[in-house]
């Protein structure tokens, strides 16, 4: 009976290559169709892998051997999502090892390292954003379906979020001593949101933002103790 089997890869030869290594035959043992052809895009947007069908004499087998379960199927390797980064990033001169993980039906996470990954996170993170931001952009791109992408380079942005719940909780006490309203440095919206998470049950604090991006930053203010006197109390300005 007939079988064939789609491949992708960065060229054709390539996805060709991947699918005889996954068949374990020779080139002259199959026949080969190119359904989309690779393009490379500008500046690695726009960019698309390779996509082939291979067809193949297989001998005949018993429905049940066809059949496979959930745990059975390969995992999905996304291949739209390594080919973008892998174009991007040679591009910017940089090579790394393309981790990608389901999160959840929503989403994946990918995680960049090797060589080089301070080029890729840049100041305060603002190239990592940016990568993030372009790949989910080209992924989702004319998708019914949008599915988030988080692009992280050496464990940078856990280990972030935690030094900004350090500086959160330092700024809080320090408002607290000196009751007056301290301004932090410049963020995105993401870092001040978990500066926001880390001091919503912070007593004695409480958080707002001000400004415009990109120099939007939180602002820690003093919470006065509300007094429990019936005497009528003045008021005071921080």
């Amino acid at each position: 009976m007939i079988k064939y089997l789609e491949k992708t890869g960065r060229t054709e030869d390539e996805a060709i290559a991947a699918a005889l290594a996954e068949l374990g035959m020779d080139r002259d043992d199959v026949s080969v169709t190119v359904v989309e052809r690779a393009k490379s895009g500008f500046l690695g947007i726009g960019a698309s892998p390779a996509v082939v069908r291979v067809e193949y004499e297989a001998p005949d087998e018993p429905a049940v051997e066809e059949v496979k379960s959930e745990a059975e199927a390969p995992a999905q390797d996304y291949p739209e999502i390594r080919a973008f980064l892998t174009g991007l990033l040679e591009r910017m001169g940089t090579k790394a090892d393309i981790e990608i993980t389901a999160r959840d039906s929503k989403g994946v996470v990918v995680n960049l390292s090797g060589p080089n990954m301070g080029a890729v996170i840049g100041r305060r993170g603002e190239t990592l954003d940016a990568i993030q931001h372009l790949t989910n952009y080209v992924v989702n791109r004319g998708s019914d379906k949008h599915m988030h992408i988080s692009v992280d380079a050496e464990s940078y942005r856990a280990k972030r979020e935690e030094s900004l719940v350090r500086l959160a909780e330092k700024m809080a006490a320090k408002v607290i001593k000196y009751k007056r309203s301290m301004a932090l440095e410049p963020m995105n919206s993401y870092e001040r949101h978990i500066i926001h998470t880390a001091l919503q049950d912070y007593e004695g604090v409480t958080t707002s933002s001000t400004g415009t991006e990109p120099n939007r930053r939180v602002v820690v203010s003093y919470d006065r103790p509300q007094q429990t006197s019936n005497k009528p109390q003045s008021r005071e300005w921080a």
